[in-house]
């Protein structure tokens, strides 16, 4: 199989499987590493919004916290931002999904995420008082790492603060250690609700496993079951619901919910996410959504056939 590789200026240190060819193509300015841009208009904060802001100063502290939440909050919306796509797989896939599935592999592997949301709730949707939501901020380095420019500029606009992911982010490997032990993976009675969240869980299994992503689909299906075994993915739940439709914010206005914090980071996009799931099951699933359980938007279809070229999803480092 063989690999696009679309538009940045230099090559960080990247480690690929033995059995693929790389093809890198010219360079697209829409993908690029700015040689120093870190300036931005800084949003309101998320603290006044019940989102906790989680950085390397104090990420300890904080799961100290969540250790306690999770003990009676079993329900885990989740939502990450990353810098979007810069890598294409070209040749013979079995299926859409196939290809869907390549194309976030080689990014995720190519990639470094950027925020993680994480909104915890009941049985019945109602949140922690307090704190809701804590927002975990990884290191990020504009100058060397990849990344696609177009998501990079909708992260600023949407109140990133870059600079400071390159002074205080969260080491992934540090990240990884704490959630293991934290009650929120490999545990049955924790069900983790998202949307659209190929690539959210791409990167998380990332994180855990400080490995790669399987080559084959079914594989990242398994290791997806054994660190998360009861997932829920909103746009997959809206292919059974009448009448819903579009991205996270577009669904969320259909059913009359109101956004907290700042639309395009990862913890105003979990708490959303968290609502919506909410809403959907008590409209239409009642009690008979656990069916609906372990599938994944845009991955996992069932036909197999054999094509050239496919189009991508749409799907940029964010689907809201």
């Amino acid at each position: 199989m063989v690999y696009k590789l679309c538009a940045f200026t230099q090559f960080p240190t990247i480690h690929f499987y033995s059995t693929i060819r790389i093809s890198v193509v010219n360079v697209d300015t829409r993908y690029k590493m700015p040689a120093a841009s870190f300036g931005l208009t800084q949003l309101p904060g998320t603290g006044d919004c019940g989102i906790k802001d989680v950085w390397n100063h104090n990420l300890h502290e904080e799961f100290q916290i969540i250790r306690q939440v999770v003990q009676k909050y079993h329900w885990v919306a989740m939502d990450t931002e990353f810098p979007g796509v810069v890598a294409r797989p070209i040749g013979e896939f079995r299926s859409t999904a196939d290809y869907q599935y390549q194309l976030l592999r080689c990014n995720v592997d190519l990639l470094r995420i950027i925020q993680l949301g994480l909104t915890f709730m009941d049985e019945n949707g109602k949140t922690p008082p307090g704190y809701t939501t804590w927002q975990f901020n990884f290191k990020f380095n504009l100058q060397e790492d990849m990344y696609a420019q177009d998501s990079i500029d909708l992260l600023q606009n949407s109140g990133l603060q870059f600079r400071k992911h390159e002074e205080d982010g969260i080491e992934p490997l540090e990240f990884a250690e704490l959630l293991m032990s934290s009650g929120l993976v490999l545990m049955d009675n924790i069900k983790w609700l998202s949307f659209h969240s190929g690539y959210d869980f791409g990167y998380l299994l990332k994180l855990l496993t400080d490995q790669n992503l399987p080559t084959d689909e079914n594989d990242f299906f398994e290791s997806l079951r054994l660190y998360f075994p009861t997932v829920y993915d909103v746009k997959y739940l809206m292919k059974l619901c009448k009448n819903l439709k579009g991205g996270l914010q577009e669904v969320a206005d259909q059913l009359e919910l109101r956004r907290v914090g700042p639309q395009h980071q990862a913890g105003s996009d979990s708490h959303l996410t968290g609502m919506a799931f909410f809403k959907i099951k008590e409209i239409f699933f009642d009690d008979n959504i656990e069916s609906s359980s372990g599938h994944l938007y845009g991955l996992g279809a069932p036909f197999s056939v054999n094509v050239n070229n496919f189009q991508d999803n749409g799907e940029n480092g964010n689907s809201s």
